[in-house]
């Protein structure tokens, strides 16, 4: 079971790194790419699937706070809407900074909640 766990968190990162280095790097063409979008989606779809292995594993090392889980959550979701609306207006050939910045944003947000909390 550790090693589903810990090939969930390395999927997770990635997520996390797609987002964030897609923000980074598409800053100034304001344009919401896929890495951002597909980053986002696996942020979820992992974090969820983390958090439902950690409960089925229940141990000292394996332990969830729920107030954590759902602050990470609903910003994950904020962050994913973000992408998933700016991809679509960018598809559209609509400006998409403002969503942009939302979706890398929130994501360097909820790895401070992540890390600091």
């Amino acid at each position: 079971m550790d090693l589903v766990y810990n090939l969930l968190v390395a999927l997770h990162l990635l997520g996390m790194a797609a987002v964030v280095g897609g923000w980074i790097a598409v800053r100034s063409g304001r344009t919401v790419v896929a890495p951002i979008l597909w980053g986002a989606r696996a942020q979820v779809v992992t974090g969820l699937a983390l958090v439902g292995v950690a409960e089925a594993i229940k141990d000292d090392e394996h332990h969830v706070n729920n107030t954590k889980i759902a602050v990470k959550l609903v910003i994950a979701l904020v962050v994913l809407t973000a992408a998933e609306i700016g991809a679509a207006r960018g598809r559209k050939g609509r400006d998409t900074g403002s969503l942009l910045d939302v979706a890398g944003g929130g994501a360097v947000v909820n790895v401070l909640v992540a890390t600091l909390w």
